[in-house]
C-alpha cells in the first residue's frame, strides 16, 4: 500500500462505501475565508522556516546503524502533514527519519484503520503508535481519547516518557497508571483533564469497573506487546476493557511475536486489519551472539571474565528466578563492580528507583528477571548476558534484544550447561539464528561504536 497519506484516506473512504476522495481545486475567495490558524496548520509540514531553526535538538547520534532501522522507502515526519507541534516534539526527540516500521505504520493509523503489525525490537515502534495518536488526540476536549496498554509496569513508565516528550508542545495531557501504586492517586489525577492512558491492564480495569476512568468516548486502542496482553494471564481483562470502548474504535496491535492466541483475538474483534511484517529474520542484524559452554559452578568465574575483557557501557544480566536475581547481583557485588538488581517481587518504589537509576548510567550492570524483557529500551546497553539461559525461542529474543537497540550493535552472550544443550539448539532452529562458540577474544567492533 502507498504510504502516501492522501491516497490511503481516499483508499479507506472507497472502503466505507464512500466515494474517493477528490482532489478538486479551491476557489481562491474560498481559500481566503479560511480561519487563518488553518491555513497555518495547513502550511506547516511545508513550511521550512524559523521554527526548525529554533528547535533544541539532542546531539547527533553517529553511532553505526544497520538495516533494521535504516531500510526505508526515505520518507520524512514532513510527509505525514502532522502538526507543527507534534514535528518539533519529534525532532527534539533525536528522531531524523522514520524507521520502516514508523512508514508504514503511521499513515495508516492516521487514516483509522487496525493495524496488526510485527517488527523487531528496538526498531522504534513505540513512537510508530505515539505520533499518530499525538496527532489524533484534540487536547482541548477534557476525555480519555486514547488508551495504550502495556503488560509491565516498567514499560508504562517508558512509554508514557516517549509520548509525553514527543507532545510536549501540543498540551496534551498523558496519564501512567499500573498496579502497585496509590489507586487513591490516580482517581484524583482523573479528576482534572487527561487525553491519554498509558496501563496496564489490571489497574486500568479498575479505574474504569469504579466509573473513574469513562473509556465510552476513547476512540483508540493501542497493545503494545500484543502477545503479551493476550496471554491467558491477560486476555479476560483485555476482553473486558474494549467492551467498554465505543463500538467504532481503532485497534493497533504491535509485538515481534505473535502466537496463534493473536489469531483468535484478530478474528473476534480486527476482522480486517492492516497487517504489517517486517520479521524477514527474528534477530536483530547488530547483534552478535555467543554462547559459552561450561559446568554451573564455572559461571561466577565465567562471568568475571567477561566483565574484565569486555568494552560495556552497560549489561543487562538474566537469571531464570528472582531468588537467583539477588544472589547474583551480591556475587557481582562482592567481585567489586557495581551493580543493581530487579525483579516482580521488588516493591513498586524499589523497582522505579533502580528503573530510573539505571537508565540515566548510574550503575553499569543491572541483574533481573525477565520482568525487563518486554520493550525496555535503553541506548547504552551494548551486552546482554544470559546468565541462566532461557527455556523457549520467544524469551531469548526479547531478551537479546536489550542490546542493540534502534539498529545499533549489540553483543549477547549466553552461558549454557550440559541441561541447556537442547534448548540452544532448539531455539537456533525456530529462530533460524546462529549462537556461535565464544572465540578467546571479541573484536570491539561488534559491539561498541
Amino acid at each position: 500500500m502507498s504510504s502516501n497519506p492522501t491516497v490511503i484516506y481516499s483508499q479507506r473512504r472507497q472502503q466505507q462505501g464512500g466515494a474517493p476522495v477528490q482532489q478538486q481545486p479551491v476557489p481562491q475567495q474560498q481559500r481566503n475565508q479560511q480561519p487563518v490558524q488553518q491555513q497555518q496548520r495547513n502550511q506547516a509540514p511545508q513550511d521550512n522556516g524559523d521554527w526548525k531553526q529554533n528547535l533544541n535538538l539532542p546531539a547527533k547520534d553517529k553511532r553505526q546503524q544497520t538495516e533494521d532501522v535504516l531500510g526505508t522507502k526515505g520518507n520524512d515526519f514532513e510527509d505525514y502533514f502532522l502538526k507543527r507541534e507534534l514535528l518539533m516534539g519529534i525532532f527534539e526527540m533525536g528522531y531524523e527519519k522514520p524507521s520502516p516500521i514508523q512508514e508504514e505504520s503511521i499513515p495508516i493509523a492516521l487514516a483509522g484503520r487496525d493495524i496488526l503489525a510485527r517488527a523487531k525490537n528496538g526498531t522504534g515502534k513505540t513512537a510508530a503508535f505515539c505520533i499518530p495518536v499525538l496527532e489524533k488526540v484534540d487536547p482541548a476536549k477534557n476525555i480519555i481519547q486514547a488508551l495504550i496498554l502495556v503488560p509491565t509496569r516498567e514499560l508504562a513508565l517508558q512509554t508514557s516518557h516517549v509520548c509525553r516528550q514527543l507532545g510536549k508542545h501540543l498540551g496534551v495531557q498523558v496519564m501512567v497508571t499500573t498496579g502497585g501504586t496509590s489507586l487513591k492517586d490516580d482517581i484524583m489525577r482523573l479528576y482534572n483533564p487527561v487525553q491519554i492512558i498509558v496501563a496496564t491492564p489490571g489497574r486500568i480495569l479498575d479505574l474504569a469497573s469504579k466509573g473513574v476512568a469513562n473509556l465510552s468516548a476513547c476512540p483508540v486502542l493501542v497493545m503494545d506487546e500484543a502477545d503479551k496482553l493476550l496471554s491467558p494471564e491477560f486476555q479476560p481483562i483485555i476482553e473486558e476493557l474494549i467492551s467498554m470502548l465505543p463500538k467504532q474504535r481503532q485497534i493497533l496491535l504491535y509485538s515481534a511475536t505473535f502466537p496463534l492466541m493473536v489469531k483468535a483475538f484478530k478474528d473476534k474483534y480486527l476482522p480486517k486489519p492492516y497487517e504489517i511484517n517486517l520479521m524477514d529474520e527474528l534477530t536483530l542484524k547488530g547483534i552478535t551472539q555467543y554462547y559459552a559452554y561450561l559446568e554451573e559452578k564455572q559461571k561466577v568465574h565465567c562471568l568475571n571474565t567477561l566483565f574484565s575483557r569486555l568494552q560495556i557501557n552497560q549489561s543487562i544480566i538474566f537469571c531464570n528466578s528472582t531468588n537467583r536475581v539477588e544472589l547474583l547481583a551480591k556475587k557481582i557485588t562482592e567481585l567489586g563492580y557495581s551493580c543493581f538488581y530487579i525483579h516482580a517481587k521488588m516493591p513498586q518504589a524499589d523497582r522505579n528507583r533502580v528503573f530510573h537509576d539505571f537508565r540515566r548510567g548510574v550503575c553499569r550492570n543491572l541483574v533481573c528477571s525477565d520482568l525487563f524483557t518486554r520493550g525496555i529500551d535503553i541506548q547504552a546497553v551494548n551486552v546482554v548476558i544470559n546468565f541462566d539461559f532461557p527455556k523457549n525461542a520467544e524469551t531469548y529474543l526479547h531478551r537479546i534484544g536489550r542490546s542493540g537497540r534502534f539498529g545499533h550493535l549489540g553483543l549477547a552472550i549466553n552461558l549454557v550447561t550440559y541441561d541447556d544443550r537442547f534448548n540452544l539448539y532448539r531455539i537456533e532452529q525456530e529462530l533460524g539464528t546462529e549462537i556461535a562458540p565464544i572465540p578467546p577474544t571479541i573484536d570491539p567492533k561488534l559491539y561498541t561504536a
